[in-house]
């Protein structure tokens, strides 16, 4: 669905009201969760609220929205992004919500911040709060992004055959995915290389991404950054936490 303009995560959700006959899910795409789903939804259904939303616990819940619940899991109060000393709870919005229909009918039209606008209209509503375990990972951020891909990594190691050649060095949790080409390069800690991703030799690649058809020239250096897909890297370049994109800024 297309926007001529930004309408806020509020907007977003009216512009496909047309869509919409019934209960559904709003998921942020910039995260990386184990929430299962359908049992987010069976609680959304059990409670009988007009909203639920899914929430995780953090050290420092700054830089988000938090939320406090009784012993009914009902959500009582809302802070956005308050300083960490003011901060009532440590659970925060994870970035999934299950909606009944009749939450459009509060969100106005152009831009609206459902965080700010919206969920405060909700608490008296019968809005609850799903916790769940796993893991829970923003990718707003260079740094958040990479440790989404460490996450989904773990400690496993996948190289595709015939992706690397003789005298390559993978050092795992490190991902080369199919069609990939790496010449005599050290690969890893903690490393994604995507298909078609080319690799000259003595070049050390850790604790990066690389995205589809990446081209990294010999004796290269490349760590903690984010390469993004169609990128040439030239010989002998070096690159340390950046992102590195094709895009017009």
């Amino acid at each position: 669905m297309h926007e001529d303009r930004p309408l806020g995560t509020g907007g977003a959700v009216k512009n496909v009201e047309d869509l919409i006959d019934g209960q559904f899910l709003v998921i942020n795409g910039d995260v990386i969760t184990s929430l299962d789903v359908a049992s987010f939804v069976k609680f959304h259904r059990a409670k009988g609220g007009i909203a639920s939303i899914s929430l995780w616990p953090v050290d420092d819940p700054s830089p988000f929205g938090v939320a406090q619940l009784d012993s009914e899991s009902r959500i009582t109060r809302f802070q956005e992004k308050p300083k960490r000393e003011e901060a009532f709870s440590n659970l925060i919005n994870a970035g999934a919500y299950a909606l009944e229909r009749e939450v459009l009918d509060l969100i106005g039209e152009g831009f609206v911040s459902m965080e700010r606008e919206v969920f405060p209209k909700l608490l008296d509503k019968g809005m609850y709060g799903y916790q769940f375990d796993g893991h829970w990972v923003d990718c707003g951020t260079r740094e958040n992004l990479l440790n989404a891909f460490r996450t989904l990594m773990r400690q496993d190691t996948k190289v595709s055959r015939n992706s690397v050649s003789e005298g390559a060095k993978i050092v795992g949790p490190s991902v080369i995915e199919d069609e990939a080409v790496v010449a005599g390069a050290t690969i890893g800690p903690n490393t994604y290389v995507s298909s078609r991703c080319v690799v000259g030799p003595l070049t050390s690649i850790n604790g990066s991404v690389l995205y589809e058809d990446v081209r990294v020239g010999a004796r290269c250096r490349i760590s903690d950054s984010i390469i993004d897909q169609g990128v040439s890297i030239p010989d002998g370049a070096e690159v340390a936490s950046q992102i590195i994109s094709r895009a017009k800024p």
